[in-house]
């Protein structure tokens, strides 16, 4: 199996809460990427969100807490994690620094109603997780 790593990044609380979406082409999904051979899966969903957004501070919710999804394109599967974004904090689409390719067309922090109109559904599932474990924040 593949893994990729990603966050489920979000900001603020209740119903003003917001999740960052990034779009590739016309798919938006959260960030994530492949976990380096014997790398931690968390440290792998902290590298790859820190490479894609340019933010360096995310506060992790729980190591234990995650959610993969099922497997897809070419057997490969997407473990999240929730993390907290500052308020503060700016997101800065960066080249891949290995290949030096922009990953992603654009970023939006949208509503958790908004987010669902953009993600596929194997990523309404990782939302609708998000927003079980959230409930009360």
């Amino acid at each position: 199996m593949k893994l990729s790593c990603g966050v489920v990044p979000y900001r603020g609380k209740g119903k003003g809460r917001e999740y960052l979406v990034l779009r590739c082409f016309r798919n938006w999904d959260f960030p994530k990427g492949m976990k380096e051979v014997d790398e931690d899966p968390l440290v792998a969903a902290r590298r790859e969100f820190s490479e894609e957004t340019g933010i360096k501070k995310i506060l992790i919710s729980a190591e234990e807490l995650f959610i993969e999804t099922e497997p897809y394109g070419n057997g490969k599967v997407a473990r999240y994690y929730l993390g907290e974004v500052n308020e503060t904090e700016k997101v800065q689409l960066l080249p891949n620094p290995l290949t030096g390719i922009l990953e992603h067309h654009e970023f939006r922090w949208v509503s958790a109603d908004e987010a669902r109109d953009k993600l596929v559904p194997r990523l309404k599932r990782v939302l609708d997780w998000a927003e079980e474990n959230l409930a009360g924040k």
